[in-house]
C-alpha cells in the first residue's frame, strides 16, 4: 500500500475544474513552503465546529502553518468542542426541521450550526464562568490582552484539561498555542463571547472595555509580524471562506505601503481561497483574486486559486497532500 494513499488519490483522480484546482493549489502550497515561505491560513465559517483540527492541528504542529487569522467564533468553537464534545447533538435531517423544531432546540439551549447543536450550557457557559475570573483579573490588575490570550490562559486551566472530551492533539488552538505562532481575531465582538464580554462590561463586572484588546492593535500586531517575517520568508495566504477573516489581514499589504509609505515590503506570495461563494458583483468572498491587484494586496506574478466549493471537504483534501498523506 502506498505510504501516501490520499496525495496519490488526487494525482491521479483530480485532473480538471474545481479538482485540478485543488491538486494545482495544494502542489503550490508545497512549493511555497520548500522554497522557504510560509503560510498565513484565515478560519472564517464555521470550521472549528466543524472539526477542522483534525487536519489543521498537525499542519500546526509540522511548520506548515506560520500564523493564523480567525473569526472570534472559530475562536471559541474550538475550545466549546475540546470540553463539551459529548454533550454535542448532530441532525443530520436539518433541512427538513420546522420551526417548531427549531424552537425546541432553543428550549433545551442547543444552537445549531447547520448539522451540529452546540450545547450552550456545556459548553458557551462553562467557557464563560472560566473567562470571565480572567477577564475581572485582568481588569483588576490594569492589564489588557487579545482574545485568543484570554483563551490560552484558560486553556492552561487544570480544570478544563481535565475535562477534555476530545483528543487534546484534535485541538487546533491548543497546537497554536504549543507552537506559539501568530494569531490575530478581527472583529471579535462578533461571537457569543464578545457579546458575553459586553454583557459583563455593562453590568460593572470589568470596569474597562478595552481590558480585551481591539482590531485596531491586532491590525498594529499583524503588520509588526507581517515586515520582519517577510524580510526572512515569502508570506502566502490561505483563505478559508470570506469575510473580516479573509478581509483584514490581506489589506496589511496595501496599509505597509500606502498609509506607511515602506514600499519595500513584499507583496503576499501566494494566494488560494476555498469558498462556495461563486464570482458575483461588488462581494468580497466573491472577488476573483486579480481584483486584488487593483487594491495593491497581490500581485502580477503571485500564484493565485480560487476552489469554488465546501471548505470542510476541501481543506483536508489539501492539508492531507501538504503534509504528504
Amino acid at each position: 500500500m502506498s505510504a501516501k494513499p490520499i496525495s496519490d488519490f488526487i494525482d491521479h483522480h483530480f485532473r480538471h475544474f474545481n479538482a485540478a484546482t485543488v491538486k494545482d493549489a495544494a502542489d503550490a502550497y508545497i512549493r511555497h513552503l520548500d522554497g522557504g515561505g510560509t503560510m498565513l491560513v484565515t478560519l472564517a465559517g464555521a470550521m472549528s465546529t466543524a472539526e477542522l483540527g483534525l487536519s489543521l492541528a498537525e499542519m500546526i504542529r509540522q511548520d506548515k502553518v506560520g500564523g493564523i487569522v480567525c473569526t472570534g467564533a472559530n475562536l471559541e468553537e474550538d475550545v466549546f468542542n475540546l470540553v463539551a464534545h459529548d454533550f454535542y447533538e448532530r441532525i443530520p435531517n436539518y433541512r427538513d426541521l420546522t420551526p417548531a423544531d427549531e424552537k425546541a432546540l432553543l428550549d433545551r439551549h442547543m444552537n445549531r450550526v447547520t448539522d451540529t447543536c452546540i450545547p450552550e450550557m456545556e459548553a458557551m457557559r462553562r467557557i464563560e464562568n472560566e473567562i470571565l475570573k480572567e477577564w475581572m483579573a485582568a481588569d483588576e490588575a490594569g492589564q489588557s490582552f487579545f482574545p485568543h490570550e484570554f483563551f490560552w490562559k484558560i486553556i492552561d486551566s487544570p480544570a478544563l484539561q481535565a475535562s477534555y472530551q476530545i483528543d487534546p492533539k484534535n485541538s487546533w488552538l491548543l497546537a497554536a498555542k504549543q507552537k506559539n505562532i501568530p494569531m490575530f481575531v478581527p472583529g471579535w465582538e462578533d461571537s457569543t463571547l464578545g457579546n458575553m464580554y459586553a454583557a459583563h462590561c455593562m453590568e460593572g463586572d470589568v470596569k474597562n472595555v478595552h481590558t480585551v484588546k481591539t482590531g485596531i492593535q491586532y491590525m498594529i500586531s499583524l503588520a509588526g509580524w507581517y515586515v520582519p517575517t517577510s524580510e526572512k520568508h515569502s508570506i502566502g495566504f490561505f483563505q478559508i471562506g470570506g469575510g473580516i477573516a479573509g478581509d483584514f489581514p490581506i489589506c496589511v499589504v496595501p496599509m505597509l505601503h500606502q498609509d506607511l509609505r515602506k514600499e519595500e515590503v513584499p507583496l503576499w506570495g501566494y494566494f488560494c481561497q476555498i469558498s462556495d461563494s461563486t464570482t458575483s458583483y461588488g462581494s468580497y468572498s466573491g472577488a476573483v483574486p486579480n481584483e486584488k491587484i487593483t487594491w495593491g494586496k497581490l500581485g502580477e506574478t503571485t500564484p493565485k486559486f480560487v476552489i469554488e466549493s465546501d471548505a470542510t471537504i476541501v481543506a483536508p483534501l489539501i492539508f492531507a497532500k501538504v503534509l504528504g498523506w
